[in-house]
């Protein structure tokens, strides 16, 4: 796992080292640069070591300095991918180095690459022979990748703020992303916070004529829900047995490092299930797992881990923060964002990736388990929701939702009435934008008044409503499952952990996202991911012989902070000026209503004090 950044253009290389060394967090073990004035190709990277210490340093070029690459991420079929190239005639220099591979692979297998790879990697290939750049993105954007086309450069970095050290970065704000910011409570690919940078897009690959500048994308791969059309006799034994195997195969390949690895339990299936299949392929009593605990019962999952730690005797590591002392770290954390993300779960998921990297450098997670298999609340409602916008007549349901506003606001974890009122809210509109109105920070009708302008809410959600309208099966479940993984995964929570473990220069590893399962995954019909309301039917019945009955039975709590709590009681409020052109008196009307106990406004106001903490964080000007 590193940090890479470059550009292409006129240059010295100061603005390459000023990049890299935005980076550093990334990779605090060693920093390469590779430079070619007289082309004006300029690659850099930062390395944390995890494999082949002595022979994966970079800038990595073939033997005959034809080919250049930096990388950032891991190939897990590496080893494989060598002996088949070794077969055909390829020379390797380092003993196992992953990196390597990508040189070789392109050199015999060109743009066809990226659909070879299986592991989570963003990187930059110089083609020097034939003056481009090739550079790719993994399957589902584990690893994150920005990039600006300007006038005179081209310019690309793993973070936001290290492609802004370049002195030709766009600078103003994105107006577009600020509304799918608040509308989504993230910004998704190819958007960014700025104008004019975009991100890549998950599952695709990039080619740059080095002389025009010409730039062209190609998308390599799609998450597509292909249902098989005939079931086995026994579709819950023969499909459990596969998933076993290839849940155990995923793991195996993501605990092979040249330095220290554990895993990270919350106590829920998916982490537990990951623990387990770890914990045979490590010596009895060696295997580290890590937890991070709150006060807040309804927010604290450390005894669940605990139990699950004992069960499966690993080396159990657990830290319990108070309130303040979490709190006290927000701004260094916003200060740290490359751009703003409005999910509190950053919170505990920074904290633990500090913790956990104290004594290990790579951790797995059970990341994607939620999106694959159905695992989220909003899969419950969509039977009751369809009857209900059958039947109910637009004024009633215009009355129900008053009646809904006048119960008392909870800030519990996923109280009652905070999941009564955002489903009503859903309701008003058509089924494609139940799901992101449903988890939206603000409502469409309160984004026109934040923004002072009338919202499309098409416009605003234009990536859910594609996901929706185009998926290829008719079932509600299907259709939410690709909207998890298509939109929600990528661009919400893998962005939130590459941010907060790599600030620590610690790298996540998701077994659930191996391609192999991931493959098999998507044929699965939905009838067995989604079961008569119950969640994750197949992987609890796949995992029976695997998990005890309480961690399977054990209902979803996620990864919560009390934020609520805290903009109540005051211990949060505006930590900066939204930017120019936002009604700051919504704002300020949003915070009183929550203080008061009359609306509950969490979302939007971490939101927005996430922006303003972030925004005057920056270094230099940001219009």
């Amino acid at each position: 796992m590193c940090g890479i950044a470059g550009c292409v253009g006129p240059g010295t290389g100061g603005a390459l080292e000023a990049m890299t060394d935005a980076l550093a967090h990334r990779g605090p073990d060693a920093a390469g640069f590779w430079r070619e004035a007289a082309g004006g190709v300029f690659l850099g990277h930062r390395r944390l070591s995890v494999l082949d210490h002595a022979g994966g340093g970079q800038p990595m070029a073939t033997a005959d300095g034809q080919l250049v690459v930096v990388a950032n991420g891991e190939i897990y079929n590496h080893a494989d991918l060598r002996r088949e190239l070794e077969a055909r005639g390829h020379r390797f220099v380092s003993d196992h180095s992953d990196t390597e591979v990508l040189l070789h692979g392109y050199r015999e297998w060109g743009r066809e690459l990226p659909g070879r790879l299986n592991g989570m990697w963003a990187f930059v290939l110089y083609d020097r022979p034939n003056g481009r750049l090739f550079g790719s993105r993994d399957r589902f954007g584990e690893k994150p990748f920005f990039y600006a086309e300007r006038p005179d450069a081209f310019l690309f970095a793993s973070e936001l703020g290290a492609l802004r050290r370049h002195p030709a970065a766009p600078q103003a704000l994105s107006r577009a992303a600020l509304r799918k910011y608040f509308g989504y409570g993230f910004i998704p690919a190819p958007h960014t916070i700025l104008d004019g940078v975009c991100k890549l897009p998950a599952g695709h690959s990039f080619t740059l004529d080095v002389a025009t500048r010409r730039l062209e994308l190609q998308r390599y791969w799609e998450f597509v829900l292909e249902p098989v059309g005939r079931e086995p006799r026994d579709p819950a034994g023969t499909w459990g047995e596969e998933l076993r195997a290839l849940l155990d195969q995923a793991v195996r390949r993501r605990l092979a490092a040249d330095v220290p690895v554990g895993v990270f339990l919350s106590g829920g299936i998916d982490s537990s299930a990951v623990t387990a299949f770890a914990a045979r392929h490590v010596p009895a009593g060696r295997l580290a797992t890590f937890t991070i605990g709150f006060p807040e019962a309804s927010f604290d999952e450390s005894e669940p881990a605990r139990r699950v730690a004992a069960h499966f005797g690993t080396e159990h590591h657990a830290e319990t923060l108070a309130p303040g002392e979490a709190r006290a770290l927000l701004p260094e954390i916003a200060a740290r964002l490359d751009e703003p993300m409005g999910d509190p779960s950053l919170l505990p998921t920074w904290l633990l990736g500090r913790f956990t990297r104290r004594r290990v450098t790579v951790a797995l997670g059970g990341d994607g388990g939620d999106e694959l298999f159905a695992g989220y609340d909003p899969f419950r409602a969509l039977r009751a929701a369809a009857a209900y916008a059958r039947w109910v007549p637009r004024p009633l349901h215009q009355a129900v939702r008053l009646l809904a506003a006048r119960l008392p606001v909870s800030h519990r974890n996923m109280s009652a009435d905070f999941r009564l009122k955002r489903t009503l809210r859903g309701l008003s509109h058509p089924a494609h934008l139940w799901l992101p109105v449903w988890m939206a920070p603000l409502d469409p009708g309160e984004l026109a008044e934040l923004f002072g302008e009338p919202v499309d809410p098409h416009e605003v959600f234009a990536e859910a409503v594609a996901i929706w309208d185009g998926c290829r099966q008719p079932d509600p479940v299907d259709r939410t499952l690709q909207f998890f993984t298509r939109l929600y995964l990528p661009d919400n929570m893998l962005v939130k952990l590459d941010r907060a473990t790599m600030a620590h220069g610690l790298e996540a590893r998701l077994p659930f996202l191996d391609h192999d399962l991931v493959d098999f995954v998507r044929r699965l019909p939905a009838r067995w991911k989604f079961r008569r309301g119950q969640t994750k039917y197949l992987l609890k019945r796949a995992l029976e012989p695997v998990l005890p009955r309480a961690v399977r039975r054990r209902p979803k709590k996620g990864f919560g902070v009390p934020v609520g709590a805290w903009f109540r009681q005051g211990a949060l409020s505006a930590a900066a000026p939204l930017p120019a052109g936002l009604n700051a008196d919504f704002a300020r009307r949003a915070l009183q209503a929550h203080q008061a106990g009359r609306q509950d406004q969490r979302a939007f106001l971490w939101n927005a004090w996430l922006l303003g903490a972030w925004g005057a964080a920056q270094p230099g000007r940001i219009a």
